[in-house]
């Protein structure tokens, strides 16, 4: 599918990469984009969001090209988007909708697809609006005449149905979720969770450390359900490890509230390895934005591990440093090439050891007052 990629610069410093990494998702929803347009503007036009001049210009591109979509780099408003391929004549999709592509063709268990359906219905239930014509009209003839329900309020009562369903759906599996995670606490396992920007190389590390077999690519979003395994790190027995979906920038509102499930892992770790890809010009921007998510999700609390990865193409030596209490908080290493991994794992093995030191003196200190307790 031939597309063409629109994006508005308002005046934001990283313009160029949000360009780029659009580019990678259109490529990732399996579009071939072959043109990128882009123009500068204060705000968003109320009717084209690009304004009727730019749009002409895309119009031609479109049928030069013999494009079949086009792909906004931006929110549309519902009516944005229905003027807009009113007068390109082709389909247009906003960033929400490519996401939500994207990972409706990742989602591989029960869960992340429930997900999937949730966000993407809550998306569509607000383009459910006037201008649907065709939906508008009653359902007449025989045996269908009824209370007059117009085929729009139809639609809506059943997406709402199916939204409540879906709801239901997602509360039990996290009910069930819950229940094998107090297991595991009550085991006391040390629990690890990869955090971090698409493609940053989580799965690739994750394989790498628990040779599990997860679906590792150069794509974005090829991970979307959360994988769990246990490492075993010598002297601090095992740890559960586990592979979350990856954080990308104005990332929609509805993924973030659908996908809380894929990220409870992330808020009930003990430790927070938090990859990132040191060849990125912008890994600083991204690290932000993972922070910030993290923050939302409630696991800003959590200690963390700045993972560099892909040392191999930013040219740098494994190595490991450290933050002004003298803890281990950054390690320099790549998943591809194995090279300080062994750095890394001995440093989650130290984690492992200081949590289970201060989990049997909570014990002692425990003990020591009951006897204080009965004493009395």
């Amino acid at each position: 599918m031939r597309a063409a990629l629109v994006g508005v610069d308002f005046g934001k410093d990283d313009f160029a990469v949000s360009l780029e990494e659009l580019s990678l998702l259109a490529q990732s929803a399996g579009a071939q984009p072959v043109t990128t347009i882009s123009c500068k503007r204060s705000s968003p036009d109320a009717a084209l969001f690009i304004g009727a001049g730019k749009a002409d210009e895309v119009l031609t591109a479109v049928s030069d090209g013999h494009l079949d979509l086009v792909i906004f780099n931006h929110a549309l408003s519902p009516a944005q988007q229905r003027n807009l391929e009113r007068h390109l004549k082709v389909r247009v999709i906003d960033r929400t909708s490519l996401i939500l592509d994207i990972f409706a063709q990742r989602a591989k268990s029960h869960e992340g697809k429930v997900q999937v359906e949730l966000a993407q219905l809550q998306h569509l239930a607000t383009r459910l609006i006037r201008g649907w014509t065709h939906l508008e009209r009653q359902k007449g003839g025989i045996g269908l005449r009824g209370p007059g329900e117009t085929q729009l309020e139809t639609d809506r009562r059943l997406l709402g149905e199916r939204v409540k369903m879906l709801k239901g759906k997602l509360e039990k599996l996290q009910r069930q979720r819950e229940t094998q995670r107090r297991s595991r606490d009550r085991s006391k396992t040390f629990s690890v969770s990869l955090v971090g920007y698409t493609n940053a190389g989580k799965s690739t590390l994750f394989n790498a450390l628990t040779k599990a077999g997860a679906y590792a690519a150069n794509q974005l979003f090829a991970t979307l359900d959360t994988t769990s395994r246990r490492l075993y790190l010598g002297d601090a027995g095992s740890v559960v490890i586990s592979d979350t979906v990856g954080f990308i920038q104005d990332l929609p509102h509805q993924l973030v509230a659908a996908f809380r499930a894929t990220l409870e892992e992330t808020i009930h770790a003990d430790l927070l390895l938090h990859v990132v890809d040191a060849s990125s010009p912008v890994r600083m921007e991204q690290i932000q934005q993972v922070n910030s998510v993290l923050k939302e999700i409630g696991a800003d609390h959590i200690p963390q591990i700045i993972v560099l990865n892909k040392i191999d193409l930013a040219g740098m030596e494994p190595a490991s440093g450290k933050n002004e209490y003298g803890k281990i908080d950054r390690i320099f290493l790549s998943a591809k090439t194995g090279a300080g991994l062994s750095i890394l794992r001995d440093v989650v093995a130290e984690y492992a050891i200081s949590k289970a030191v201060s989990i049997s003196n909570e014990k002692s200190d425990i003990s020591v007052d009951d006897l204080r307790f009965h004493a009395h």
